[in-house]
């Protein structure tokens, strides 16, 4: 979301998602808050994932959380990508269920998806 433009991450991410079972729309690079939570709304989607390494997470979830809102929509979100502790803590705080660390291995992937989705 946002001017981010560090894809490698997330379609890796993808990937390991799709062979773990899961159906992944990825929809690009340079998408906002309304565009990803109209995606969803028009996907029926079950969880929305997204991923910064440019600082933008804050900002970017806050105005993704917005959109849902308006569109009445409780689907629940999960972050990846770099992202310091201290704002790992405030983005769980805001609802997100999840946040994936670089580094993170492929089960550890599948299980906060798993998670999020529970």
């Amino acid at each position: 979301m946002g001017l981010d433009c560090h894809d490698t991450g997330i379609i890796t991410v993808a990937q390991q998602l799709r062979e773990g079972g899961f159906e992944v729309i990825y929809l690009g690079l340079h998408n906002s808050a309304d565009q990803v939570a109209k995606a969803a709304l028009e996907e029926d989607a079950d969880l929305i994932g997204v991923s910064f390494l440019s600082g933008q997470h804050i900002t970017q979830v806050r105005k993704l959380f917005d959109s849902l809102r308006t569109r009445k929509l409780e689907i629940p979100v999960v972050c990846g990508g770099v992202i310091p502790d201290d704002d790992a803590g405030e983005l769980l705080g805001m609802g997100v269920r999840e946040v994936i660390r670089p580094g993170a291995l492929t089960e550890d992937v599948l299980a906060g998806v798993r998670r999020a989705l529970a």
